[in-house]
């Protein structure tokens, strides 16, 4: 397998940050690392080119990160701040002349069905996306030349996507790591794990509980994610961290030697 990059494409919560009408000190900062779009990630290198979510920020996304292809796309879950995107993969359709394969758990692609029916061969309307739905199961998946190994995490009681490429991992809106779970995510170096904010939820990590599962799991690079205006500014944050452990922020590339 060859390096890849994973670029965070938005590393914020479902509001995003800065949160409309909100004059919090980091909704008014003016810090770039302060300016969290919706959660997502880009995992690329020079063959292959994959998008996990997309969210209501999907399209400036691609623009800022000048993503050219997109081979597929991975959802993690139906929430609205991760799919409400999809309907600007209809560009990508035309630029490369084929569907897109978007791979999910069976539930969440029920979901996308429901809301986004005509993009998945049911309209003959033109200049809509096609999309091609692939159910995630328990065993690992290829896309391009990227082995990807699905991870399912608890987000309430919502079963969530994670994915395990080489010693990489990507976990976002999860409050609960199962012991299996944990047993895949064995040996992974660099982690990148939802936390929404320092006080408890229901279905998100905390700062201090993100932190921890890092340290229990002994990656080498963590980089927390899905991260709330109620967390704090970024550079308060990073401050209080431990050195392998950072806040990810948008636009931030991350080298994966695999």
């Amino acid at each position: 397998m060859e390096t890849f990059k994973v670029e965070i494409l938005g590393c914020g919560t479902s509001q995003g940050v800065p949160v409309i009408a909100c004059g919090c000190e980091v909704c008014q900062s003016s810090d770039p690392k302060d300016k969290r779009s919706r959660s997502s990630i880009w995992i690329h290198n020079e063959k292959t080119s994959i998008i996990v979510d997309a969210g209501p920020d999907f399209r400036q996304q691609m623009l800022r990160h000048q993503v050219n292809r997109v081979d597929a796309v991975v959802i993690t879950h139906g929430h609205a701040d991760h799919i409400m995107g999809l309907d600007d993969l209809r560009t990508y359709n035309f630029l490369q002349n084929s569907s897109i394969p978007v791979y999910a758990y069976a539930d969440t692609l029920s979901d996308l069905k429901r809301k986004f029916d005509y993009a998945f061969g049911h309209s003959d309307y033109p200049g809509v996306p096609n999309l091609e739905a692939i159910i995630v199961k328990e065993k690992a998946f290829v896309i391009g030349e990227l082995e990807i190994h699905p991870i399912a995490v608890d987000h309430g009681n919502q079963k969530v996507l994670g994915i395990r490429i080489a010693d990489f991992a990507y976990i976002t809106d999860a409050n609960y790591i199962s012991e299996v779970a944990r047993s895949q995510l064995s040996g992974i170096n660099v982690l990148i794990l939802n936390a929404l904010r320092r006080e408890s939820h229901h279905s998100h990590f905390t700062l201090n509980e993100a932190v921890n599962i890092m340290k229990e799991l002994r990656v080498e690079r963590g980089y927390l994610t899905h991260i709330s205006h109620l967390m704090g500014r970024h550079e308060e944050v990073e401050r209080e961290l431990p050195k392998h452990v950072h806040l990810a922020h948008d636009g931030l590339v991350i080298k994966i030697d695999a």
